[in-house]
């Protein structure tokens, strides 16, 4: 498969029992918001989801920048199994939780480094997942070069094991190492992944390495706006609504 923008629609006549799921969050599932707390999700996202789960028999999971404790809490009360931070954090099908020990103060040098950039420039903001930082320029698109200026001066600060990873007005300083293709990999090793054709659906540069680990399985990609290419596009997650709506649902034999 090929990794092109075609501007195709996705098919829905997706066999349910022989493909999984994997979607990210922001700006796929929900638009984006000036702030990661005011991002919203569709009405009736929740009861579309667990319909989906159950019609893909649990092989569905978000794999998402945000952390699990914060998809859950958006989620609630679906607990799905999820990737977190990128992969760092990962909860497989059986609920077991995956997360290397990382504590809270190796990041400390960085954080008083962007602590002290979001003082100085007014429209930048700091998000705290404890095991990243994020800086986020989206209230303020003309302050950029600032924010990759200060992003990389404090992951200068950290002794290694950390990475920036750049994204849609964000500047992440993450664990190395892990990545949503380290992520897609653990869930296809398992049930009730395991054996089934992926798809991934995400609609930004963090996305890549989750399209390239589902190629890799021969599966589909789907991007959701412009921002990056995939086999198929949708152009807001208004659509991708729609289109989760058909996955997997019973269709009437033809007649002749």
């Amino acid at each position: 498969m090929t990794g092109t923008a075609s501007g195709r629609r996705p098919p829905t006549n997706l066999p349910a029992a022989q493909v999984c799921l994997f979607l990210d969050f922001d700006g796929t599932l929900a638009e984006f918001a000036p702030t990661p707390g005011a991002v919203r999700l569709l009405p009736g996202t929740i009861p579309l989801l667990r319909g989906l789960a159950g019609r893909l028999g649990g092989a569905l999971a978000v794999v998402s920048g945000r952390c699990i404790a914060d998809l859950d809490e958006r989620l609630q009360p679906l607990r799905l199994p999820m990737a977190g931070l990128h992969g760092f954090e990962r909860r497989d099908a059986r609920g077991q939780l995956h997360r290397p020990h990382l504590g809270q103060q190796a990041l400390d040098p960085a954080r008083d480094v962007l602590q002290r950039a979001v003082q100085e420039h007014e429209g930048l903001l700091l998000e705290d997942k404890g095991a990243s930082l994020v800086l986020h320029y989206r209230a303020a698109p003309g302050l950029a070069r600032e924010a990759r200026a200060a992003a990389a001066a404090a992951a200068a600060r950290l002794a290694g094991g950390f990475a920036l990873l750049e994204g849609d007005k964000v500047i992440e300083i993450k664990p190395s190492g892990f990545d949503k293709a380290h992520a897609v990999e653990q869930f296809m090793g398992e049930a009730p992944f395991r054996g089934r054709v992926p798809v991934f659906v995400g609609d930004d540069v963090t996305d890549r390495d989750g399209f390239g680990a589902v190629r890799r399985h021969d599966g589909i990609t789907i991007a959701v706006g412009e921002r990056v290419r995939a086999l198929y596009q949708l152009p807001d997650p208004q659509a991708l609504f729609g289109w989760l709506a058909q996955v997997g649902e019973p269709r009437e034999p033809a007649h002749g």
